[in-house]
């Protein structure tokens, strides 16, 4: 395999990849009970931010 296929095939990978993340993110809010997806929900700000204060 040569150089240019592998770079051609990195960005489908990553889309795919971030195709079944989402998928399995769908799957576990629809399987959780509605407490637990409000909770989640309410606590994405605190979590973002607590990233954004860890980026180098």
């Amino acid at each position: 395999m040569d150089y240019v296929t592998l770079l051609a095939a990195v960005p489908l990978a990553l889309v795919v990849a971030l195709l079944c993340a989402t998928l399995v993110c769908v799957v576990a809010i629809l399987r959780a009970h509605r407490s637990e997806v409000v909770a989640v929900v309410r606590a994405l700000p605190g979590l973002v931010a607590a990233l954004l204060r860890r980026k180098p």
